[in-house]
C-alpha cells in the first residue's frame, strides 16, 4: 500500500478547505502545482514551526481526465446528488479539492494563499471555507461531532483504498458538503428534543438507548453497522456577520458507496424514517466528491493524456459542459 496523505492525522483547531475548478487550458498550470505542492507545504511549514501544517489534495472525475493518462481510480465518479419528498443534497463544481490543515490559522492561510497564487488564470476558486474547533469537537448545533469515527486497524480500512485497486493503494475516496444551520428553529427546541434529533445526549455525548432513540435521528439514519464505516474530518465554519452557521461535512472511506449509502438514507430515507430529522435544521448547498491519492503520486504524476484524446472526448452530462466542472444544484433523484 502507497504512504496515505495525512487523512488519518487528528484533528487540528484550524483548517482551510478550497475546492477549485480548472479553466479551460489551465490543465499544464494545475499540474505544475500538484507536482510543487510537497515542496510548497514544507516552505510554509518551516516558516510556522510547531504548526503540523497538512495539505490532503483531492481530484475530481472530470479532472483527472484532463490532467492524466493511463488508470484512474475505479470507483471515481462526480457527486450524485439527492432529490428527496422534502431535501435536497445538490452537486456543485468542483475539480481540485485542497483541505489544509494545522494547529494555527496563518499557516493554513499562507498555504492557502500560495496555491491561489500558483492558480492565477489557470483555477478558478468557487469555495473557501474557513473552518475551526470549537470547543471539545462540538459542531454548532451544540453536539460533538465524530464521536463514532472508527479507530487504530479500522479507520485504515474504512478510509483508505487496498489490494481491491492496487495501483490507487493508501487512496481514498472524499466527500464534501457544506450545511448551514438554521440556528434560530434549533434552538427553539428543548435540549431534550434537541437529543432525539441527534441520537445522543447534548452535555456528556452518550448515544441514546434504544427504546429512546427515534427511528428518523441523526445517529439511527447514519449507523454504520447498516452502511458501513467512514472517517469523517467535519469542523465548523461561520460567520456572525452574516448569521451563516455551519458544518463543512467531509467524509475519506474507501470505497465512495459507503458514504452514498448514509447520504440515500439521510436524503432519500431508509425502511424506518422517511429522511434524517437534522435535515430540518440543517440545509446542504453544496456536494462534491474527489479522490485523495497516496501522497507518492505527486512525486511522479502519470503523463498528461495526449490533447487529441482530450479533444474528442464527450463533453461533461453536468450543467457545467465539456469544462469538467457541474453546474451549481444540479440534482438526480436515485
Amino acid at each position: 500500500m502507497g504512504e496515505p496523505q495525512p487523512i488519518l492525522d487528528p484533528l487540528t483547531p484550524a483548517a482551510i478547505f478550497l475546492v477549485v475548478t480548472i479553466d479551460e487550458g489551465g490543465e499544464a498550470v494545475t499540474r505544475d502545482l500538484l507536482a510543487d505542492l510537497p515542496g510548497l507545504r514544507r516552505s510554509v511549514g518551516f516558516r510556522v514551526p510547531g504548526s503540523g501544517l497538512a495539505c490532503i489534495t483531492s481530484i475530481g472525475s472530470a479532472a483527472w481526465d484532463r490532467l492524466f493518462a493511463g488508470p484512474k481510480p475505479a470507483q471515481l465518479h462526480e457527486f450524485p446528488g439527492y432529490l428527496g419528498e422534502k431535501h435536497q443534497a445538490p452537486v456543485t463544481p468542483g475539480d481540485l479539492l485542497f483541505h489544509i490543515k494545522a494547529e494555527t490559522q496563518d499557516a493554513c492561510f499562507e498555504l492557502a494563499m500560495k496555491i491561489a497564487e500558483r492558480l492565477t488564470g489557470a483555477g478558478t476558486i468557487v469555495d473557501q471555507t474557513v473552518g475551526f474547533r470549537y470547543f471539545e469537537q462540538r459542531d454548532l448545533l451544540g453536539f460533538v461531532d465524530g464521536t463514532e469515527n472508527p479507530e487504530g486497524g479500522l479507520a485504515v480500512t474504512a478510509a483508505l483504498v487496498g489490494d481491491e485497486d492496487p495501483e490507487f493503494a493508501g487512496g481514498s475516496y472524499v466527500t464534501v458538503q457544506k450545511y448551514l444551520h438554521d440556528l434560530d428553529s434549533w434552538k427553539a427546541l428543548s435540549t431534550t428534543e434537541q437529543e432525539k434529533v441527534i441520537g445522543r445526549t447534548k452535555l456528556d455525548d452518550y448515544e441514546l438507548d434504544a427504546a429512546e432513540q427515534p427511528a428518523n435521528s441523526h445517529v439511527a439514519v447514519n449507523d454504520q453497522d447498516v452502511s458501513g464505516n467512514i472517517v469523517r474530518a467535519n469542523m465548523p465554519f461561520g460567520s456572525v456577520q452574516d448569521g451563516e452557521f455551519g458544518t463543512y461535512y467531509i467524509a475519506y472511506a474507501d470505497d465512495p458507496a459507503v458514504t452514498e449509502t448514509m447520504l440515500t438514507r439521510m436524503f432519500l430515507g431508509s425502511p424506518d424514517a422517511a429522511y434524517d430529522r437534522i435535515l430540518d435544521f440543517s440545509t446542504a448547498v453544496t456536494g462534491t466528491s474527489f479522490f485523495t491519492p497516496p501522497a507518492e503520486f505527486f512525486d511522479a504524476l502519470p503523463d498528461a493524456p495526449a490533447p487529441a484524446a482530450f479533444a474528442a472526448a464527450p463533453e461533461s452530462d453536468g450543467a457545467g459542459g465539456g469544462n469538467g466542472s457541474l453546474g451549481i444544484g444540479t440534482l438526480r433523484n436515485r
